[in-house]
């Protein structure tokens, strides 16, 4: 470059004409966690037809800088083009993005659609400059909204080291400095099965109130500087067989939403020495993120007119191993919701904010 600030603005609206083209395209497209083939296919097709060279893996994809140069870092744009399954109240077709002028809707749209397709195009727009102190690549990836083993984790030993991320998820282009982890846990409290008109027994659920009081109040001596507390919220509970019947077994599931204040070791064994359960961790892999606030990622956003702020909602970021940040356009409150949609105008601020923020990065390491 020396920066997007020498693409000029009639081409950054194009870019943002384009990126509602690709994913007006993307919304039509069903792409349940697992099953994003047919989404994968439409982006390699896109791409290719572009005269770039799509990697893929499962159904992730990505490409690089036409000629990377090895001696330079690399900045990788990451989004999912996997959604969640529609909910029942949809009263449009999620998979139709209309024919509005000001508004894309449909199913991932928003989640994280947009961030995936400003990303695209900012891509196309860089891919081929051999004057950028970095190498840029950009990855396309599945199973974000379940973490899934053939996600983003998938494809990391296949890539070149990378520098620093850019995650694109819903956040109304304030940059996520930090966001929260997670552990699911699975409780299960053994009591003594007996009649209910009797005086017999060990009801389960009686005790399982009492984990269930103790996830509630429970403060963690130590908090977050950048995250806040750890927060654990109980939200399933299934326990009995007939009305008649003490039961004897009580299971319940618990969130816990981590932060960089303990690891997720530490707070098993907490976890474990205060409740009645037999307590599981379904995974321990999802680890909270932050980054310095030194950064030059962090000091181009300031510089940029970028605000900054602490994510409680997880995504890709959980899985890298790198230094990453997470922004884009859209609302993280719409994600997962009926009537999901995206306006044009956030959809053309992401692609200006993002020429923006790599123009004031480039600006700092060169």
């Amino acid at each position: 470059m020396t920066g997007a600030k020498h693409i000029p603005a009639k081409d950054i609206a194009a870019l943002g004409s384009t990126a509602a083209e690709l994913l007006r395209g993307l919304v039509r497209i069903p792409s349940f966690s697992r099953q994003e083939g047919r989404t994968a296919d439409y982006l390699s097709d896109w791409f290719s037809a572009q005269g770039m060279t799509v990697h893929r893996q499962g159904n992730n994809i990505w490409m690089h800088t036409r000629q990377p140069d090895p001696a330079r870092p690399t900045v990788m744009l990451c989004s999912h083009h996997d959604t969640v399954r529609p909910v029942a109240s949809w009263q449009r077709d999620p998979f139709d993005p209309g024919t509005d002028a000001a508004l894309i809707y449909g199913l991932g749209s928003n989640d994280a659609g947009a961030a995936l397709a400003a990303m695209s195009v900012v891509f196309t727009a860089l891919w081929e400059r051999s004057d950028l102190p970095f190498n840029l690549r950009l990855a396309l990836t599945a199973e974000e909204e379940i973490a899934g083993d053939g996600g983003v984790i998938s494809i990391l030993e296949a890539l070149p080291p990378v520098a620093l991320a850019i995650v694109g998820e819903p956040t109304g282009m304030e940059m996520a400095i930090a966001e929260k982890g997670l552990m699911v846990l699975d409780g299960t409290v053994h009591g003594k099965a007996g009649h209910a008109a009797r005086d017999t027994g060990v009801n389960a659920i009686r005790l399982a109130m009492q984990d269930v009081a103790w996830f509630h109040t429970y403060v963690f001596p130590r908090a977050s500087r950048l995250l806040g507390p750890v927060r654990m919220t109980v939200t399933q509970i299934q326990a009995g067989t007939q009305h008649n019947v003490v039961p004897d077994r009580c299971s319940y599931v618990v969130d816990i939403r981590m932060t960089d204040a303990y690891t997720h070791e530490e707070v098993l064994e907490i976890v474990r020495t205060h409740v009645h359960a037999d307590v599981r961790p379904r995974s321990t892999r999802l680890r909270p993120s932050a980054i310095s606030e030194s950064h030059p990622v962090v000091r181009a956003a300031e510089r940029s007119g970028v605000t900054r702020f602490v994510s409680p909602t997880m995504s890709d970021q959980a899985l890298l191993p790198m230094p990453s940040v997470k922004l884009g356009p859209g609302r993280s409150e719409r994600s997962h919701t009926a009537e999901e949609y995206v306006t044009i105008a956030e959809l053309q601020d992401g692609v200006a904010t993002y020429l923006r923020l790599l123009e004031s990065y480039t600006e700092l390491i060169t």
